[in-house]
């Protein structure tokens, strides 16, 4: 991919997630806001485009491999991918993480108010995430699935109720613009997941789980956003749709 001002930054994650971490380092979002180009986001953060461009070629030429190439796979791959490894992570994580934050309110709370927001912010965005993901697992994805089935033997696909396969996916990016403030928030509030110097462990193990969780949930929104939508859009348009009667 040659990068100009013009290319957007999901689109260099999408073309080589190392990239990613050039992002992280200049504190730009590049799963929920990964439509701006690298013009627009080194107005916004007073970066040299230069600069910027040099960081990312050469994370592309690094020597660390990639584990997968997701732009190759298939959107069925990719929702199966997504749904066993990134859903599953927030199942399992999430109790864990607010078993620990209700510790620490319970215990610090009074000398670090911050907890009981943290607490707050992400009891939500556990409970929000959770509708996100069976919305995808038993609506959008299976419809995603549908239309690969269809497409690799030939046949005509019925119009979902839901209509064209984009009207789902602006809700769900919605949905991962609110969850990437949430984090942008918590991130704030734990100093970047930085516990005080006096902090138990519990303290230091929730900070720890808090800031994998943010890092998991990026790489799925970018996965979904500049990655899977956009396959999916346009394995809508490859064929032709009939209407329900």
């Amino acid at each position: 991919m040659k990068l100009t001002s013009k290319t957007t930054i999901g689109e260099i994650v999408a073309d080589d997630f190392r990239t990613a971490a050039i992002f992280t380092k200049y504190h730009i979002d590049f799963c929920c806001k990964g439509h701006r180009t690298i013009e627009e986001v080194c107005k916004k953060r007073d970066i040299e485009q230069t600069l910027l461009i040099e960081h990312i070629e050469a994370a592309k030429k690094s020597s660390a491999n990639q584990s997968f190439d997701y732009k190759t796979w298939s959107v069925d791959m990719i929702t199966d991918y997504i749904t066993k490894t990134h859903h599953r992570y927030i199942e399992e994580k999430s109790p864990i993480i607010l078993q620990y934050l209700n510790k620490l309110c319970g215990v610090h709370g009074a000398i670090h108010p911050e907890l009981h927001e943290i607490h707050t912010i992400f009891s939500k965005a556990a409970l929000d995430l959770a509708a996100h993901m069976k919305k995808e697992e038993l609506v959008v994805f299976p419809y995603i699935q549908k239309m690969k089935r269809a497409q690799s033997k030939g046949l005509y696909i019925e119009t979902p109720q839901f209509g064209s396969i984009k009207n789902p996916i602006a809700s769900l990016k919605q949905d991962h613009e609110t969850e990437g403030e949430r984090f942008r928030r918590i991130a704030a509030l734990t100093n970047n997941y930085t516990p005080p110097a006096e902090s138990c462990n519990t303290y230091k193990a929730a900070f720890v789980l808090l800031g994998e969780f943010e890092k998991d949930l990026r790489k799925h929104i970018h996965m979904e956003n500049n990655i899977l939508f956009p396959k999916a859009i346009e394995l809508e348009k490859s064929f032709e749709q009939v209407t329900y009667n």
